[in-house]
């Protein structure tokens, strides 16, 4: 993900503009793995092979999630791993 693309982002639950981006991985400047926050509903959206999912709550893959969650709690702030929604660990 392009990181320029943030600018006009917005969180699909609650709309709101603008987000915060956790880089995790990046090549040549782009956003390879990471997340994208929403500070107002608590929302956390994944960064996959540089794309952002951006999915209501009711069509996300929670296994999918759970893993990257696993995967990366490292490398991701509390606000996500302990009380990001929908999901946490």
């Amino acid at each position: 993900m392009k990181r320029k693309l943030l600018d006009i982002l917005a969180c699909p639950m609650c709309k709101k503009h603008p987000l915060e981006l956790i880089e995790i991985k990046t090549k040549n400047d782009e956003i390879v793995e990471g997340a994208i926050y929403c500070d107002t509903c608590e929302r956390y959206f994944l960064i996959i092979e540089e794309i952002p999912v951006m999915l209501p709550d009711e069509l996300r893959d929670k296994k999918q999630e759970n893993e990257f969650l696993q995967k990366n709690k490292d490398s991701l702030p509390e606000k996500i791993i302990k009380q990001g929604k929908p999901w946490h660990l």
